[in-house]
């Protein structure tokens, strides 16, 4: 049986990492079912905030990366005309857009809505876009597009992909309860649950080790977490990692930085290689992220599978942490209870600490292998296809 033919519209993917979790969930489906499907990925030929392009591949051509096929278009080759083109030279089955405001998204939808490409099943990832956190930054603009697509029919027929329940829901304020939506959980690297912690490093009572490793950017609430470090006496060092996203808003949290007391040391360690994450999660106590809001939250498992507990706001998928006795997410309204966690961990002796962090760790694990999480992707396609012929 010839495999399912998928063409891809997504902002950024590998070797890109700026564009965050997107491109680790596209990444990851590619390694995990490309020898099921043949995917064929169209994208940006440099990273986020990249003057030049990426060194080592055909620039406007296509690319074997991983199991998928990649054409990395220049800035100069993405008018509707040269989008149109690689349509009429592409074999593909589905359409699917990994965005719902790119315009590596809007251009193949005017083309489609306008009959200038072959008709198929489309398929729409939104990646957490219509959360109430992450619409309200620039809303204006997103409200507007948002009612521009639904009178103009941009996506009529289409299937859109929740990552959860709650993804689901946002997709549903929006569009309406007949939409049809799909719950396809992000899928994680299997490598991870590869890898083993070796605690060697013990975690000293009265003592602790906070890492915040995301972008820096307002959703990720980097200024939050300081604020939230400011009203503790305890002596704790808390390490920063991530590529920095908006300039202006680490300006601000550099304020916040140069004011915290003396206890709180702060250190930035700019961007780290997606492959030491893990490893270096694994040499704190505690990861801490009280995102604004997450469609999945690949650094939250990262931390996990490096036996790291987190602490992280109520607004990811990963809920109940604090039962399961692997972390905590809290309602982002109350700072004293974050303050509360992290007194608790500062005190934790490394008994104590080592079944949490092994709790952890397995949990992570545990999702890692949830194989009802790739039978749902898998059965992606097949729902756009069948949704289609309605």
């Amino acid at each position: 049986m010839a495999k399912l033919k998928i063409l891809i519209f997504s902002g950024w993917y590998l070797p890109g990492y700026r564009g965050g979790g997107p491109i680790r969930t596209l990444a990851n489906m590619v390694d995990r079912l490309g020898d099921e499907f043949e995917f064929k990925i169209v994208t940006a030929d440099r990273d986020s905030q990249d003057t030049k392009h990426y060194p080592g591949v055909v620039i406007d051509g296509w690319n074997n990366v991983g199991k998928a096929k990649v054409f990395y278009m220049s800035p100069d080759k993405r008018s509707l005309w040269d989008i149109r083109k690689i349509f009429w030279s592409t074999e593909y089955n589905v359409l699917y857009l990994n965005s719902f405001f790119s315009y590596f998204t809007i251009k193949p939808l005017l083309l489609r809505r306008l009959q200038l490409i072959p008709s198929c099943p489309l398929l729409i990832a939104p990646r957490g876009e219509f959360s109430p956190s992450a619409f309200g930054y620039r809303r204006v603009k997103k409200l507007v597009y948002t009612m521009i697509s639904k009178v103009f029919g941009f996506y009529q027929g289409a299937t859109l992909q929740a990552s959860s329940k709650y993804e689901e829901s946002d997709i549903r304020h929006w569009f309406g309860s007949n939409t049809k939506v799909v719950i396809a959980p992000d899928l994680p690297p299997l490598s991870y649950a590869s890898k083993s912690l070796t605690l060697e490093r013990e975690k000293i009572k009265n003592c602790l080790k906070i890492i915040f490793l995301s972008r820096i950017s307002l959703m990720k609430n980097l200024y939050g977490v300081l604020e939230i470090l400011s009203g503790l006496k305890e002596k704790i060092q808390f390490n920063i990692f991530g590529p920095m996203e908006d300039k202006e808003y680490w300006i601000r949290c550099q304020k916040i930085i140069s004011n915290l007391p003396e206890n709180i040391g702060v250190q930035y360690h700019g961007n780290i290689p997606h492959e030491w994450v893990v490893d270096v999660m694994g040499e704190h106590d505690l990861f801490f992220l009280p995102t604004l809001g997450e469609n999945f939250g690949h650094v939250i498992l990262e931390a996990l599978c490096a036996g790291c507990p987190v602490l992280i706001s109520d607004r990811t998928p990963w809920r109940g942490l604090e039962a399961k006795g692997v972390g905590w997410d809290l309602p982002l309204d109350r700072p004293e209870l974050f303050r509360g966690v992290i007194q608790m961990c500062f005190g934790m002796d490394s008994i104590k600490y080592k079944e949490l962090s092994n709790r952890a760790q397995e949990y992570g694990f545990q999702a890692v292998k949830d194989g009802g999480a790739v039978k749902r992707n898998r059965l992606l396609f097949q729902y756009a296809i069948d949704g289609a012929s309605d």
